[in-house]
C-alpha cells in the first residue's frame, strides 16, 4: 500500500520545482571533440538542464509528472503543469536528440541515465488526462531513441555491473522494464530479460560486502529487485532463497542496518541518504513476494531505512536535488 499523502507529494513537488530550472550548479557529462562543444547546460539540453545533471533533471521530472498523475490537486498543481508544459515540447525534444545524436554521445548516461528517460516515459504513458497524453506523445521519439540504445548495446554487454553507482545494471533495467511494459516493447522487455537471467540467474549465497563510502544502491538488493521483475513468482521464490539464503537470521547483516551520513555537503557522502532510501523501496517490493515467515523482517528493514533517509531530502543541494525521487520510489513505486 502506498504511503504517500497529500502532503508528502506538496513537500516533493515543492523541493523538485526549486531545483529542475536551478542551471548552476552543474555537472556536464559530455566529450568535448572541438571547442564548438562547449556550451552552458541550458544549451545543450533544453528540456533537462538544471538539478545538478542531466540524469537528475530526468527522474525530477518524472517525480512531478507521477505526483502530478497521482494526486493532481496536490499544492502547487499549477507550477508543476506549468513546468511539465514547459519542458515538454517538440523544439526541446528535437534539441535534446541533436545531443544525442553526436557521434560522441554514444555512451551518454549509459545505463543510468537511459533508464530513468525511460521510467518518465512509462508515467506519462500512463497518464489517463489530456495533458499527461500531450506530453507522453511530444516525448515518445526521445524515450524510443533510448529504448533503441538498449537494443544496440545488450548483445555486446557480456557481463554486468554490480555497483552501488550509477552504472548498476539491475537498477537500469528495472526502470526499462516498467517502460517496455507502459509502451507494450515486447522486443525491449525480451532483451532486458534475456540479459537478466544470463547474468544473474545461477548466482547464489551473496555476501553483501556494502555499502561502500558512496553508494546509493545496494548491489545485493536491486538485482534481487530486478530478478523479482523479470521471473515469475514460482522461479523467483527458489532464486531468491538461493541468493540470500540466511534472512531468517537477518543476514548479511549489512544489509539491514541502516548507513551512517557523516557529511551531507560532500556529494559522495550524501549517496549513502539515497542508499537508505532506495533499500526501502527494494525491501518494501520483496516483502511482498518474499515467504510469509519472512515478511514481518524485510518490512521492518524497509521502516527502519526509510526513517533514516527520509527527514535529509533537502538538508544540502547535494542531496536536495535528487533525493526527493527516491524516496517517492521507496513510498509509492508499483501504486497505480
Amino acid at each position: 500500500m502506498s504511503r504517500m499523502t497529500p502532503a508528502l507529494a506538496g513537500q516533493f513537488a515543492r523541493i523538485a520545482l526549486g531545483h529542475v530550472t536551478r542551471e548552476y550548479p552543474n555537472k556536464l557529462d559530455q566529450v568535448l571533440t572541438g571547442p564548438e562543444d562547449l556550451a552552458g547546460p541550458r544549451a545543450l539540453h533544453p528540456i533537462f538542464w538544471g538539478s545538478f545533471d542531466w540524469h537528475s533533471a530526468v527522474h525530477s521530472h518524472w517525480l512531478l509528472a507521477r505526483l502530478y498523475r497521482r494526486f493532481p490537486d496536490l499544492e502547487g498543481a499549477a507550477a508543476v503543469r506549468e513546468r511539465l508544459d514547459e519542458a515538454f515540447t517538440l523544439e526541446n525534444v528535437a534539441g535534446e536528440l541533436a545531443f544525442l545524436e553526436r557521434p560522441s554521445s554514444r555512451g551518454f548516461e549509459r545505463p543510468y541515465g537511459w533508464g530513468w528517460l525511460l521510467k518518465l516515459q512509462a508515467e506519462l504513458e500512463r497518464a489517463d488526462f489530456d495533458d499527461g497524453r500531450r506530453w507522453a506523445g511530444t516525448l515518445r521519439p526521445l524515450a524510443r531513441a533510448f529504448a533503441q540504445r538498449f537494443q544496440d548495446w545488450l548483445p555486446k554487454a557480456h557481463y554486468p555491473v554490480r555497483s552501488g553507482v550509477h552504472s548498476s545494471s539491475a537498477f537500469a533495467f528495472i526502470l526499462a522494464l516498467d517502460y517496455a511494459e507502459a509502451a507494450r516493447d515486447a522486443a525491449l522487455a525480451e532483451a532486458l530479460r534475456a540479459s537478466a537471467a544470463a547474468w544473474f540467474a545461477r548466482d547464489a549465497d551473496c555476501q553483501a560486502w556494502e555499502p561502500s563510502g558512496s553508494d546509493f544502491l545496494s548491489p545485493a538488493l536491486v538485482e534481487a529487485e530486478c530478478m523479482r521483475r523479470v521471473l515469475p513468482p514460482e522461479r523467483f521464490a527458489p532464486w531468491f532463497a538461493r541468493f540470500l539464503p540466511r534472512l531468517d537470521r537477518g543476514e548479511p547483516r549489512s544489509l539491514f542496518e541502516p548507513a551512517q551520513v557523516s557529511d551531507r555537503s560532500d556529494g559522495q557522502i550524501a549517496h549513502l541518504d539515497g542508499l537508505n532510501l532506495s533499500r526501502a523501496w527494494c525491501w518494501r517490493s520483496l516483502a511482498g513476494a518474499a515467504p510469509e515467515v519472512l515478511r514481518p523482517r524485510l518490512l521492518e528493514a524497509a521502516e527502519r531505512h526509510l526513517a533514516a533517509g527520509l527527514p535529509h531530502l533537502d538538508a544540502d543541494y547535494m542531496g536536495e536535488h535528487w533525493l526527493a525521487s527516491f524516496a517517492l520510489l521507496a513510498l509509492d513505486d508499483g501504486e497505480d
